[in-house]
């Protein structure tokens, strides 16, 4: 039927959302029809493991009885409360005034501005438009509130008050609202713009990564795929001439025609994976050090699965080092051997110091030590997972398969600083719908690795529980009782001065224990960039003491430290250097007493958690 004055040609092309045409909608609906698909997809599965596995524990942290404590001791001084209440309520009017009087065209002084280096408000609008400039003082004022009324409270023990502050700081950075599509001022514009593509797009990014986590948040951090460890990540030249259950040992091509008498054997954390340094030839550690002029050997510790649940600490040790030893004097002839220990690699090279102390084994000359922990009476943030509770919780979720997964320790780590490593990410890959960009670092710190349940255990309840490693016999290994004072080799030791795993004050303790001499060496940044940091880059700075000995503390030592710009890899090298003995010429990997059995990197490290 043609109504009459109005033919049917003049009729406009339906749409099927207003404001959008055909094809845009067309592709919208696609989008919701694929989202939709894979949305009862994850939800069957999440059905399927409940149904398997039973109901989780809703507290496995045991969170609830702890700031149920916390919580009495603050309401037992209820007018500290109600002064703290006021002080908000100042603030907050404050914060209204100041904003009003802007709002006239008056030029005004922000009442709380972001922490130096705080990148989540640095959108313009942040500052420019009054109510995202008011939103983000009104949160900051609360949340410093909040975190200073809690450090106030009293009556509370030490280890609890560190744990009710760093899980508020998990709260508070999660509420940001830079955290939120409607408060987040680049996600509000990116929507209008984009006629809230970024969203879908973003719900999207939501479910893939949810699929890859098997129905756990694995957010990611970088594109997996842009890498591949021996293509363009872990590059330097090589061959795997040694291996067993728990490592590859890797001897690295010479760069030079003479090289020290002395090999360097590399002992990295198994938490992480070797390749850390050797990113990219231009910041690589190992590829510079060969360039230096040291024979360079290096771990790859295998990622374990199930087969290794029962590995212990001591299995570490003989597999690791002590095995690594043997190779190397069959590869070079060189019975005398420098070493380094990064991070918890570190922890286990003075326990294999003080092993071989104890037997009168001389093998290693000289040790380095990357940010490594010995005595762990301050071990930093991560101590606030450390308690009965916890621990407990964790070797429960080790039982159900004989290993921690990698993603949990990584999870962690990310926690220490939440706001860069996991909501910076949430906000871009599911509220602006971008794709994360392509970083070998953080495709590095994505690729973790597993714990056999038993070492692992063993190291959190002897290390970090207990401290034992730091008192004489207070650990066995293989049956000899260790004690770290009995090494008295020369050392290297080296700490990150923001370092938020191992801090600088826990790793300058080593300076107290050792026996031999120390010299201790301060870099700037943190745990990965205060190691990797070469020359060429010219970037941030390190701290030298030359006096005789060592002071009691770390601040004693800074005192009267001097700050010298730029890397201290050259520092190091000139240290080692004098210990390496004479030059000899090249060793070529396989050449030797040990026959290359493949190229570098070798086989362990592609293995990826998830994998067989």
């Amino acid at each position: 039927m043609i109504r009459k004055g109005k033919r049917m040609s003049d009729t406009p092309a339906p749409t099927a959302l207003g404001g959008l045409s055909p094809e845009e909608s067309a592709k919208l609906q696609e989008a919701f029809k694929d989202i939709a698909t894979r949305s009862q997809k994850l939800l069957q599965d999440f059905s399927q493991k409940y149904q398997s596995e039973g109901p989780q524990p809703t507290d496995p942290l045991h969170l609830t009885q702890t700031f149920m404590d916390f919580t009495a001791k603050m309401m037992a001084d209820p007018n500290r409360l109600v002064q703290a209440q006021v002080e908000l309520w100042q603030q907050y009017m404050k914060l209204w005034q100041v904003t009003a009087q802007r709002m006239m065209g008056q030029t005004v002084e922000p009442v709380a501005e972001p922490a130096r280096g705080d990148k989540r408000f640095n959108d313009p609008a942040w500052k420019d438009e009054v109510v995202f400039d008011y939103l983000k003082q009104s949160y900051l004022l609360t949340a410093r509130w909040l975190q200073g009324t809690i450090k106030e409270v009293e009556g509370v023990d030490e280890k609890t008050a560190k744990k009710v502050d760093f899980y508020t700081r998990q709260f508070i950075d999660a509420v940001s609202p830079s955290n939120f599509a409607m408060t987040n001022p680049q996600v509000v514009k990116a929507t209008v713009e984009s006629k809230g593509e970024n969203l879908l797009k973003g719900l999207k990014n939501l479910l893939g990564d949810l699929e890859r986590g098997k129905g756990n948040l694995a957010i990611r951090q970088t594109d997996m795929d842009a890498f591949k460890v021996g293509g363009n990540v872990a590059t330097s030249p090589g061959k795997v001439v040694f291996q067993n259950d728990v490592i590859q040992l890797i001897q690295y091509a010479p760069a030079t025609e003479e090289v020290y008498e002395v090999p360097l054997l590399i002992v990295p954390p198994w938490i992480n994976k070797f390749y850390i340094l050797d990113l990219k030839p231009e910041n690589s550690f190992i590829k510079w050090a060969t360039e230096q002029g040291y024979t360079v050997f290096v771990v790859s510790w295998v990622n374990p699965d199930e087969r290794l649940a029962k590995m212990v600490f001591e299995d570490y040790m003989n597999q690791g080092p002590l095995a690594a030893l043997d190779a190397i004097e069959k590869a070079t002839g060189a019975r005398k051997v420098s070493a380094i220990g990064y991070c918890i690699g570190g922890t286990l090279m003075a326990a294999t110091l003080a092993y071989m102390a104890a037997r009168g084994d001389d093998r290693i000359a000289a040790c380095t030590f990357f940010t490594a922990q010995v005595d762990f009476s301050e071990p930093g943030e991560l101590g606030v997972f450390i308690d009965e509770d916890q621990l407990a919780s964790v070797e429960e979720m080790m039982s159900k398969k004989g290993y921690l997964e990698g993603s949990e320790m990584a999870t962690t780590f990310n926690m220490l600083r939440a706001n860069d490593l996991i909501w910076s990410f949430v906000v871009n890959n599911y509220l602006m719908g971008k794709d994360p960009f392509p970083f070998d670092l953080l495709f590095w710190n994505a690729d973790a690795t597993r714990m056999p349940a038993a070492m692992h255990s063993f190291y959190l309840r002897n290390m970090y529980q207990k401290n034992l490693l730091s008192q004489p016999g207070g650990i066995v290994i293989d049956n000899v009782p260790i004690d770290l004072r009995k090494i008295q080799i020369p050392v290297y030791i080296q700490a990150g001065k923001e370092d938020h795993i191992a801090p600088a004050r826990s790793v300058y303790k080593a300076t107290q224990i050792f026996s031999g001499p120390a010299r201790f060496m301060l870099a700037g940044s943190g745990h990965i960039a205060g190691v990797v940091n070469p020359p060429r880059n010219k970037k941030y700075q390190h701290w030298l003491n030359e006096t005789a000995k060592n002071p009691p503390t770390l601040a004693e030592w800074q005192a009267g430290a001097q700050e010298f710009p730029g890397s201290w890899w050259h520092d190091w090298d000139k240290w080692l250097s004098a210990l390496s003995g004479a030059k000899v010429p090249a060793r070529v990997p396989g050449a030797g007493g040990l026959p290359a059995l493949e190229d570098a990197p070798g086989s362990y490290v592609k293995v990826r958690s998830g994998e067989q």
